[in-house]
């Protein structure tokens, strides 16, 4: 029997994602309960299209348990950062070098200059997977990662066309970010979980308060310094999936805590290629030869989306023949249109 699926988020789930948003409490899937079931309704009325503007929506994918029911991942995509209510903002990262012939010296600086759209990337994001499922040959981190891309490919009217993903830096035991200490703080008077929190509702404050002006970093803590454009221990694994699939730094980092910003073009995204539409033909006995897909399919009602990893076969223009329990996971039936990306 098929193990584990992916399907949408639903009202109900609430308690349970919150006990998965504990083992990061990153700023799309924050460990506060009532900005969970703001997210959970959020993405509730995006797959039903009750929030009409696309660029509104977010689209949030529980990795389940079947047997239990159990969430033990989740992960969402944003369709788009930054409007007129709440900008999305950054902080360029900017190179200058400076000589002097009078006294032979020569400096190699790094600049900071706060940035702002209003008509910003899709973001990639809240991917997390419980420690006790963070296993190698399940590909249970690969499922829930790559959903996203999938999910983009099959609808790619609703996002924008460039894609971003921004990852943790390295932070201190207690949460502290030393770029905040050295910067944010001293621009806001707030610490950085207050202005953190705050951010996610309303950016004014980051907009009124920060400096207009280009920062020279090398007048901060050695400690600000070198957290900049760097990745997290925790996150390492996720820079590299996302150097491998097309993405790149983009000498941007977050205002907050200068972790690095991650983006690519839609059509640079080689998950993105290689997501297909296509029909199940058919159920098939899997052997050890077959390949394995990430295969969706969607519903007009709840769970509105579900997908699974199962060996399939290309049937060329008859569709695709994937696993009998796989079929019937996914409620199949011939010509029954899935979505598909291989998994090397």
């Amino acid at each position: 029997m098929v193990a584990y699926e992916i399907r949408a988020v639903l009202p109900g789930d609430e308690e349970q994602l919150l006990a998965v948003a504990r083992h990061l409490n990153s700023v799309n899937l924050p460990n506060d309960p009532a900005t969970i079931a703001e997210t959970v309704d959020a993405s509730h009325r995006s797959f039903t299209g009750q929030i009409a503007n696309p660029k509104h929506r977010q689209y949030v994918f529980a990795l389940v348990e079947r047997a239990s029911g159990t969430i033990i991942g989740t992960s969402m995509v944003l369709a788009q950062l930054g409007n007129k209510e709440a900008p999305y903002v950054y902080v360029d990262v900017l190179e200058q070098e400076k000589y002097s012939a009078t006294i032979d010296k020569h400096f190699h600086h790094t600049l900071l200059r706060t940035g702002y759209s209003y008509n910003g990337p899709t973001e990639i994001g809240g991917l997390v997977l419980m420690p006790e499922y963070r296993r190698a040959e399940s590909r249970l981190g690969t499922m829930i990662s790559y959903v996203r891309f999938l999910f983009m490919a099959a609808h790619r009217d609703l996002f924008q066309e460039e894609v971003l993903a921004e990852l943790m830096p390295p932070l201190e035991p207690d949460g502290t970010s030393h770029l905040w200490e050295a910067l944010g703080r001293r621009f806001t008077g707030m610490s950085y979980f207050d202005a953190d929190r705050l951010s996610k509702r309303n950016k004014e404050f980051v907009k009124s308060l920060f400096p207009e002006e280009v920062i020279y970093a090398s007048v901060l803590s050695e400690a600000a310094q070198s957290v900049i454009g760097k990745t997290g221990a925790q996150t390492r694994g996720v820079e590299k999936l996302l150097r491998r699939i097309g993405f790149r730094f983009a000498h941007r980092v977050d205002p907050f805590d200068g972790g690095p910003h991650y983006t690519a073009r839609m059509d640079e995204i080689t998950l993105v290629e290689q997501t297909r539409r296509t029909r199940a033909d058919r159920p098939m006995t899997a052997t050890s030869a077959d390949k394995k897909a990430l295969v969706a399919v969607e519903f007009p009602g709840p769970p509105f989306f579900r997908a699974v990893l199962t060996p399939y076969r290309d049937e060329g223009a008859r569709g695709v023949a994937v696993a009998d329990d796989a079929w019937e996971a996914l409620e199949l039936h011939h010509s029954a249109p899935v979505v598909v990306l291989p998994i090397e």
